[in-house]
């Protein structure tokens, strides 16, 4: 989760507010310890346990899932393959991903 985080501060800058779920991950000793020695750089936000209408990530499932449901895949290397289609045909719009936090009360400002 550190590799990560540093990503998205030396490409996005900083301050960052990273929305959390619940995950173990998100909770382990060292992830905490980390953005606790750079409070200048990130803020934690943390999602009630399951509430998915709060989270973007799951309005973004849902259509992928809808996308996929008839689908009949004949190896797990198919499945792979049709739901990163869907999420690509999902990365074309923009304005559908932006309304996914928008819906959830969260506001999105763009980085150049």
């Amino acid at each position: 989760m550190i590799l990560v985080l540093r990503y998205f501060r030396r490409r996005l800058g900083t301050p960052l507010l990273v929305v959390w779920g619940r995950l173990n991950a998100h909770r382990s000793q060292a992830t905490p310890a980390f953005i606790a020695a750079q409070p200048q750089d990130f803020a934690v936000a943390y999602l009630p346990a399951y509430a998915p209408e709060l989270n973007p990530e799951e309005q973004c499932n849902a259509p992928v899932k809808r996308a996929m449901e008839n689908a009949l895949p004949g190896s797990v290397a198919d499945l792979h393959r049709l739901a990163r289609r869907e999420f690509c045909r999902l990365r074309r719009r923009p304005a559908m991903i932006v309304s996914f936090f928008r819906h959830a009360g969260l506001s999105v400002t763009g980085h150049s």
